[in-house]
């Protein structure tokens, strides 16, 4: 059974160590409030930074996080030290943390990758329309690790950077303009040059279709039941769209007032009597 003197020193050790490490924790404390404080100041100067600036939209959004993330571990690392962590100690443990985090994050880190090649090299950038990895939307956001896609439903679709960058991608906004591709089958005893005249004249009469290079239309081919006619146009970005449903809604109209038919699938049907 301890005696009365060893409790004593028992106690007297405890408070020592108590003397010793509050103050540490005091100021780790404090540092860790202040340093909170001066990481948002920093985050919000950045910000109104790039809001001054005109810089691409996407290295904007990827630096801000970078140096949120940055100024946070720095942070923690500043709190630890002061916690009595020795130095060498703590890039050991730092070190053997970043080989456990490394191993447990790969996809995360080639995520990081790829969002500083999408960056490097700019396959597309935010407002550009784009499909990738399945999915069709507008570009809202590039960060480190995703790519956000407004679909055309406005649903948001995130993408991983990595296999952004990995993997083929459409930009339908690289180019200025694009060019349209619309079949459309008339039946065997239709007017093929009539049908060709009034969908080159929907093209010509239409504000939003480009004169040059000018539209045309041929026979691509003969189906078991259709002639099936191709009409091929261009159009800036900005008018696409509008373009390609007016002349689908306006051919099936005009194909009906000239007495042209498009077939559709039918069944006949025989009785013996």
């Amino acid at each position: 059974m301890a005696s009365f003197d060893e409790f004593q020193d028992y106690l007297d050790q405890g408070m020592n160590w108590l003397l010793e490490i509050v103050p540490n924790l005091i100021t780790a404390g404090v540092i860790l409030v202040v340093g909170w404080w001066i990481v948002k100041f920093i985050n919000r100067m950045v910000h109104r930074f790039f809001q001054k600036k005109d810089y691409d939209q996407a290295l904007e959004t990827f630096l801000q996080s970078f140096i949120n993330i940055a100024l946070k571990l720095l942070l923690f690392v500043l709190v630890i030290s002061q916690l009595g962590v020795k130095s060498s100690s703590l890039v050991a443990l730092v070190g053997a943390a970043g080989l456990a985090v490394g191993l447990a994050l790969q996809g995360s880190l080639s995520n990081f990758a790829g969002g500083v090649l999408i960056l490097i090299f700019k396959p597309f950038k935010v407002g550009d329309f784009i499909s990738a990895q399945g999915v069709d939307g507008t570009v809202k956001e590039i960060t480190i690790f995703t790519t956000k896609l407004n679909t055309f439903g406005n649903q948001v679709a995130i993408l991983p950077n990595g296999q952004l960058s990995n993997n083929s991608i459409i930009n339908f906004n690289a180019e200025d303009t694009r060019r349209d591709k619309i079949e459309i089958g008339i039946g065997y005893s239709s007017n093929i040059k009539k049908a060709k005249e009034i969908l080159l004249e929907i093209c010509e009469q239409h504000s939003g279709i480009l004169k040059e290079p000018a539209p045309v239309v041929f026979v691509g081919e003969l189906a078991d039941s259709s002639v099936n006619l191709t009409l091929r146009f261009w159009a800036k970005n900005e008018d696409f769209w509008a373009a390609h449903f007016h002349v689908i809604e306006e051919t099936k109209l005009r194909f009906d007032k000239a007495g042209i038919e498009i077939p559709f699938p039918q069944i006949d049907v025989h009785q013996k009597a």
